[in-house]
């Protein structure tokens, strides 16, 4: 048991930050409700964290790689703690906004050294399980953050999904000085230099193109704060491409892209996050606010895809140690589009949370299918001293595509609900109402409604947001299933050919073949 107590200590902050993306799910109308948001703001309450996270994560795996992975992980750990704190006492949305941006910083430290403290820890079959349990930590921490926001929200407030992060935390600070391997300082390390410009511009570019895709949903895509969005972030990603093709050392080695097994697996890791996650948004608040189910009944309703997640995950990091990665990823990413594709037909104005349990349970298997393999199939592209970077470009794409998939979903759902509503010529303002049902404020548009046109106006609003979200899970499914295809097309060979030979008293791991 001794010598899983360092895998305890990562996966307590995998388990954290991940869970933070989807715990703010179903307290969405509550922080509605308390701090008067927008949907656009309750966008950016989510957006703000995980583009931030996908940002920084490969200059923080570079940083790591320079300065020390267990340094960068306890300092990830206490800037997590304490913006989580500031999150619980945010006094309104821009306050709250900012706040999770802080904690994006500190996640992105967390999760891009976590890899490299699997990889400094475990050896050989101990690395493959090691590999699996995180991955399943991750698959489970995403997916029972509904259920664990419920809970709080509904017993102890909104801002409890925020400070239950202080005693998970500190326990990982204690067990990591405790149980993770100590920093060494290595010289090669040191002379290398962090690209702070490619950092900026690619932050830049993330952030302006997911402005811009949240702005044109909300305001119209004409409108020019959208236009300059969209202007600003091609401008920065031609500059971020310049950036990297000039300086020494690279955040990102672009001619690792030219590669077709490498581009095949950051593609699928793009499409695996968003297709999987990024509608949940969406489907807590129609849970609550249009199916009218609590804060914890709305958590258990998306507990199949914990569950199968967190099964699946545990048993393919055990059996299917030395499989080609592209297997798992794939098949994995096709089941997720299966499970899209249920959801497609089964979420109807008359839907009820059983008919989400068949679908759920698909893209739960397809989540722990692919999730652990994809990350340690990028860890083995690179040498060893990389690992940091390696896994940081991996959760780059994976948390970029988190990111763009909930902006791209609200656009998606906006165009059904507003063609439903429009057609049934009762609304007045139907992109108001639907803007409204979005944010979580259906109860509160039905309150204005006569006593006699209340049922009337309560099913309009079902089929309305019935529409929009079924057409978000098509999309989903596409995405998986261009995805699956792509990763089981491409990753056919090894990433990278440049590892080491292995020397004969300290035998290096052999780059994963995909």
């Amino acid at each position: 048991m001794r010598k899983w107590v360092p895998l305890i200590a990562i996966c307590l902050g995998a388990f954290m930050l991940l869970i933070d993306i989807t715990i703010v799910n179903v307290a969405l109308p509550s922080i509605t409700g308390d701090l008067h948001a927008s949907f656009a703001a309750l966008q950016w309450v989510i957006d703000a964290y995980t583009l931030v996270l996908a940002a920084l994560l490969l200059v923080t795996g570079t940083v790591a790689d320079h300065t020390g992975h267990r340094r960068a992980y306890v300092i990830g750990l206490a800037v997590f703690g304490l913006a989580s704190l500031t999150c619980a006492l945010a006094p309104n949305p821009g306050a709250l906004i900012a706040a999770r941006a802080v904690q994006g910083i500190g996640g992105a430290a967390m999760f891009a050294t976590a890899p490299a403290l699997i990889v400094g820890s475990y050896q050989g079959r101990d690395r493959g399980t090691a590999f699996g349990i995180w991955g399943a930590v991750n698959g489970a921490a995403a997916a029972i953050g509904p259920l664990l926001g419920g809970l709080l929200t509904e017993h102890l407030g909104w801002q409890w999904i925020f400070l239950v992060n202080l005693p998970i935390a500190a326990v990982a600070i204690a067990l990591s000085y405790a149980a993770l391997p100590a920093d060494r300082r290595d010289p090669a390390k040191a002379a290398t230099r962090i690209d702070i410009p490619g950092a900026l511009v690619f932050t830049v570019c993330a952030g302006a193109l997911t402005y811009a895709l949240i702005n044109g949903g909300e305001n119209g895509w004409s409108a020019a704060a959208t236009v300059i969005a969209f202007v600003a972030s091609g401008a920065a990603l031609i500059g971020f491409v310049a950036v990297e093709l000039t300086v020494a050392q690279p955040m990102l080695d672009l001619s690792l892209l030219r590669n077709a097994a490498f581009s095949g697996l950051m593609t699928g890791a793009l499409l695996l996050q968003g297709a999987a996650f990024g509608a949940l948004v969406l489907v807590s608040i129609w849970l609550q606010t249009v199916l009218g189910l609590s804060p914890v009944r709305g958590g258990l309703a998306l507990m199949p895809l914990a569950a199968a997640s967190f099964v699946t995950a545990a048993l393919a990091g055990r059996f299917l140690h030395g499989v080609a990665p592209r297997i798992p990823i794939g098949i994995g990413m096709i089941a997720i589009a299966a499970g899209s594709v249920l959801l497609y037909f089964e979420i109807t104005a008359g839907a009820h949370v059983a008919d989400l349990v068949p679908g759920l349970i698909l893209i739960g298997i397809g989540v722990g299918l692919a999730t652990p393999v994809v990350v340690s199939a990028a860890v083995g592209t690179l040498p060893r001293h990389q690992a940091g970077a390696a896994g940081g470009v991996v959760n780059t794409f994976r948390q970029l595509g988190l990111t763009l998939g909930i902006a791209v979903f609200g656009v998606v759902f906006g165009g059904p609900a507003v063609s439903v509503l429009t057609a049934s010529h009762q609304v007045p303002d139907p992109h108001g109402i639907a803007s409204a049902l979005t944010s979580g404020a259906a109860q509160h548009v039905l309150a204005a409604v006569p006593a006699a046109h209340r049922a009337q106006a309560a099913e309009l609003f079902r089929h309305a947001f019935a529409s929009g979200l079924d057409r978000v899970y098509l999309w989903c499914a596409v995405a998986a299933a261009v995805g699956g295809v792509l990763v089981l097309a491409l990753a056919r060979q090894r990433a990278v050919t440049h590892e080491p030979a292995p020397a004969p008293r300290e035998p290096e791991a052999t780059p994963v073949e995909v």
